[in-house]
């Protein structure tokens, strides 16, 4: 089977606008199905360790429902992902403030961010689409034009890539990432799922989710997964409401290169998904807020931990905290990122 990138129609926007839906597929049966309406990795169909392919991403089967609103299935999100504590930052002496949209915070991007807007999509050859967005200046509050493109790249190694840049005409935060949801076995939850994060630190949070400034050991904590551990076994420890992880880790060796980030097995299927990036950290969410409102593909109920985020970016609200790696774009620089999803069966 040649690779290759398809275009078919997804729908309409309200307004008329036309939103289209690319079906990327490689030589060993995976498909990756990815929307130029918020860049939305819509669906990705893998093989089991017995050949069998099933979707591992949660989402919906068609543009009304993500329209309707949704917890960021599968979407780029920006200007900056994440929250930024109280919706303000100060930048070269100015002071900006955002949409709070996440109980007291600012979170991916405000109340229409990236995930929200129709991309201009460019297949490139074999099973590859890149997407590009222009950012207006003061959009969402945020200062500069700033011009986006987002590479989806589906390759014969079984590999997802994800390769952002981003330039701006005025001194900006950008913090990219793609958040989609991941259940290995399809349709059950993944409390089972076995997770390494190549992490020997993480930055603990106050009670409104945003970081405290600290950079602490994971060692002798529920965050420990240097070793292999299934998902849920530690929820007990946790001293989170709802129960979950919702966590930032410092990657060993982040932001150097691309480098290993978090290994996934789901002991059922077989399947496996390494994650590889040049971000600093990886943020974990076990999709602790599915209640069982949403119901999605296949008329599969979301309920509590049905999927598991990989979230690869700068740690959030950097823009406050001057002792974390900077997420501030100048003019004549370009924000460059790249992620690495690689698919396997054990």
């Amino acid at each position: 089977m040649k690779a290759m990138a398809q275009e078919s129609s997804f729908g309409r926007l309200p307004d008329g606008t036309p939103v289209a839906l690319f079906t990327l597929t490689n030589a060993h049966g995976l498909v990756a199905t990815i929307s130029d309406y918020g860049t939305i990795i819509t669906g990705l169909q893998v093989p089991d360790r017995s050949g069998k392919p099933d979707d591992v991403v949660l989402g919906f089967d068609n543009l009304g429902q993500y329209l309707k609103g949704h917890p960021y299935f599968g979407c780029t999100v920006g200007r900056v992902a994440n929250r930024i504590a109280k919706g303000r930052f100060t930048l070269d002496g100015k002071e900006y403030t955002l949409a709070v949209n996440n109980g007291p915070n600012h979170l991916h991007g405000g109340l229409k961010g990236f995930d929200k807007v129709v991309w201009k999509a460019e297949p490139q050859s074999g099973a590859a689409v890149k997407f590009s967005y222009t950012s207006s200046d003061g959009e969402e509050g945020y200062p500069g034009k700033v011009d986006v493109t987002v590479l989806m790249t589906l390759s014969d190694k079984n590999e997802l890539s994800i390769d952002y840049t981003a330039v701006s005409d005025k001194p900006t935060p950008v913090n990219l990432t793609n958040h989609s949801y991941f259940n290995l076995s399809g349709t059950r939850d993944v409390l089972k799922h076995e997770l390494t994060i190549a992490a020997d630190y993480f930055t603990p949070k106050n009670q409104d989710s945003v970081p405290t400034g600290e950079i602490k050991p994971v060692k002798g904590t529920p965050m420990d997964f240097t070793k292999a551990h299934s998902i849920g076994s530690r929820f007990s420890q946790l001293d989170e409401k709802p129960v979950g992880y919702d966590h930032n880790f410092v990657i060993n060796g982040g932001g150097k290169g691309l480098a290993f980030a978090a290994r996934v097995f789901e002991p059922t299927s077989g399947r496996v998904m390494e994650v590889w990036t040049t971000e600093p950290g990886v943020q974990l969410y076990t999709s602790n807020f599915l209640d069982g409102s949403l119901t999605g593909k296949k008329g599969i109920v979301y309920r509590q931990h049905a999927a598991l985020c990989l979230e690869t970016q700068h740690y959030p609200d950097s823009v406050n905290h001057p002792n974390f790696p900077s997420t501030i774009l100048r003019p004549g620089q370009t924000y460059r990122q790249t992620t690495v999803h690689k698919f396997s069966t054990a």
